[in-house]
C-alpha cells in the first residue's frame, strides 16, 4: 500500500488519530458526563446513474441543482469507482469489503420464485459491523442479495431494519403489488396498474404508488426516529435504472416517472425525458433528506455519501450520448472500460469535511466498510481487499492501493485493473489485456499494451492474488 503522506510515521497512528479527529465533538449526557458522539452514516446509492449525469460532473441537460450543492459543500472524488457493472456483485462488494476477485456474489445469479443468490450467514456485511458498533442499522430501496425466506435477507445480514425490494427483478417495476418490510409482503393499495405513462397516455397513475416516492418518505422517517442515536441508513435508491417491462401498443415506458416535470416540453424522445425527470426528482429528494439533517441538528454528526452502482445503460428507450451519460469515459453498464465503473462520489459532512474540495483519490466500493469501520471506532477487518478512505475525507495522508481489480461473467468474461494512472482490460478469458494511460487517455482510445510488455507481464503475477475461485461464477480459462 502507498501513502499521499508527507510524514512516514503517519502510518503507524493513523487510524488512532483519524478516530479522535472524527468523534472530536462532544455531547453531555443527562448526567452532565462527557460523551462521543459517533457520526451517523448515510449512504444513498443511485441505479445506474452515470459518472456524467450530474451537473457537478458535468451534465448540461439533466438538471441537479441539490447534489451539484451538496458537493461544493463537500468533497467531489474523480476517481471513485463501482464493485462491478451490475447490481448485484457491486452490492455484494460493498457490502462485504471484497471486490469481485474475492467476493461470494460475482455476478446477478437469479432464485426461484424470487431473489437472487443470498450472502452466506457467515459473511459478516457493514451493517453487522456496525450494528456491533452500537448503529441501529436500515436498508430502504433495492437489495439484491437474497430473496424471501434465504439467509440472505437483509434482515438477517445485519440490518435492523429493511423497507423495500429484495430482489433486484422486482425492482424493474416502479408500480409493484407489493414490497418488503422486513420479512414481511406489504401490498401496495392502487398499483394494480398496467403500464402506466407519465405524459397522460396510457393508464391514470393518479392512485398508484411510485417507489421511489415511498423510499424518499421511509428515509425521512427513519432519520427522525434514529436522530438520538447513531444510525447506518442504506438508501439504495432504484433511479434511473430502466423498468424494462415493455408498454402497451409498442409505447415506450421505460424510463418511468410520475411526472416528466420542466422536461415535458422539451423537443426529446420521450425516453430521455423520463430519464431527466427521474434523475432531476431523486436529486430533490435527496436535498430534501440534508435539510432534515439540518433541522434535526444532526448534520454536522452525520456522514453522507452518494454515489452510483455502475455506469450508465442503454435500455428502456435511453441513449447514454443523447445527454452524455458517461462523460469523456469510454464503455457503458456492463462494459469494464471506464463508463462501465468509474461513478460519481460525493461525501458531505458540514463542520468535518473541507466544502468544495475535490479529491483524485483512486477509490471503490470495497473501501466503503473499512471507512465505516474507521468511523465507527472498529479494528479494521482483515482479509478485506479494501482501504479507509476517512483519511482523505479529513484532510490527512491517505493509504493508497497497490491495485484496483474487478471481474465480470455476463455476456464473455471480462476483468480489468487500475494500477496508478494505467489501466488494462481483457474483454475473453484468453484474449491479450489491452493497456490505456487514464493520466492523457481517459477515454481509452489508444492501446499501448504492445509498448509495455513488461506491464502485462506483471499482471500474471497479480492474477494469483487478485482472483479466488468460486463455485458459481468460473473463469473460462486462466490464459493471458
Amino acid at each position: 500500500m502507498n501513502f499521499k503522506s508527507h510524514s512516514p510515521v503517519i502510518k503507524l497512528t493513523i487510524s488512532t488519530l483519524l478516530i479522535l479527529t472524527f468523534f472530536g465533538c462532544q455531547k453531555k449526557s443527562d448526567n452532565e458526563k462527557s460523551v462521543v458522539a459517533k457520526p451517523n452514516i448515510i449512504y444513498i446509492l443511485a441505479d445506474d446513474l452515470g459518472y456524467g449525469d450530474l451537473g457537478s460532473y458535468g451534465q448540461e441537460r439533466i438538471k441537479t441543482p441539490r447534489i451539484d450543492k451538496m458537493a461544493t459543500e463537500g468533497m467531489r472524488f474523480t476517481d471513485h469507482y463501482a464493485g462491478a457493472t451490475v447490481c448485484a456483485p457491486s452490492r455484494s462488494v460493498l457490502m462485504t469489503g471484497l471486490h469481485t476477485g474475492h467476493t461470494y456474489i460475482r455476478g446477478n445469479r437469479e432464485k426461484e420464485p424470487m431473489g437472487q443468490e443470498p450472502l452466506p450467514a457467515e459473511i459478516k456485511t457493514v451493517a453487522e459491523y456496525l450494528k456491533d458498533a452500537g448503529y441501529t442499522t436500515g436498508l430502504i430501496g433495492k437489495w439484491g442479495l437474497g430473496g424471501p425466506g434465504s439467509v440472505g435477507m437483509p434482515t438477517r445480514q445485519g440490518f435492523d431494519y429493511f423497507y423495500g425490494y429484495m430482489c433486484q427483478r422486482h425492482a424493474h417495476n416502479y408500480y409493484p403489488e407489493f414490497l418488503f418490510r422486513n420479512e414481511d409482503k406489504i401490498m401496495l393499495e392502487g398499483n394494480r396498474v398496467e403500464n402506466p405513462r407519465p405524459d397522460g397516455e396510457g393508464v391514470s397513475v393518479d392512485k398508484a404508488q411510485y417507489t421511489h416516492d415511498l423510499f424518499a418518505e421511509e428515509a425521512l422517517k427513519f432519520v427522525e426516529v434514529n436522530k438520538d442515536n447513531p444510525f447506518f441508513l442504506y438508501l439504495a435508491l432504484t433511479i434511473p435504472h430502466a423498468n424494462n417491462r415493455g408498454g402497451d401498443n409498442g409505447m415506450d415506458i421505460g424510463m418511468e416517472v410520475p411526472s416528466l416535470g420542466q422536461y415535458a416540453d422539451k423537443d426529446w424522445p420521450f425516453a430521455e425525458k423520463g430519464k431527466a425527470a427521474m434523475i432531476t426528482l431523486m436529486d430533490k429528494d435527496i436535498g430534501r433528506l440534508l435539510d432534515k439533517l439540518q433541522e434535526l441538528g444532526i448534520a454536522e454528526n452525520t456522514l453522507v455519501i452518494f454515489t452510483s452502482d455502475n455506469g450508465p445503460h442503454a435500455e428502456g428507450g435511453a441513449q447514454p450520448d443523447f445527454s452524455n451519460s458517461n462523460g469523456q469515459l469510454r464503455g457503458l453498464k456492463r462494459d469494464l472500460y471506464e463508463g462501465g465503473i468509474r461513478v460519481p462520489m460525493i461525501a458531505w459532512q458540514p463542520g468535518t469535511i473541507k466544502p468544495n474540495t475535490t479529491s483524485s483519490h483512486i477509490s471503490a466500493f470495497w473501501d466503503f466498510l473499512p471507512t465505516a469501520c474507521d468511523i465507527a471506532g472498529l479494528e479494521t477487518p482483515k482479509n478485506i481487499d479494501g482501504i479507509s478512505f476517512l483519511p482523505e475525507l479529513l484532510g490527512k495522508p491517505q493509504p493508497e492501493h497497490e491495485y484496483l481489480y474487478w471481474e465480470f461473467y455476463g455476456r464473455g468474461f471480462k476483468r480489468a485493473f487500475r494500477i496508478g494512472d494505467y489501466k488494462y482490460v481483457q474483454v475473453g478469458a484468453n484474449s491479450q489485456f489491452e493497456m490505456y494511460n487514464l493520466a492523457n487517455d481517459i477515454g481509452e482510445t489508444k492501446d499501448i499494451s504492445a509498448e509495455h510488455p513488461e506491464k502485462i507481464a506483471e499482471l500474471k503475477k497479480l492474477l494469483k492474488t487478485a482472483h479466488t475461485e468460486s463455485k458459481f461464477w468460473k473463469i473460462p480459462g486462466e490464459e493471458i
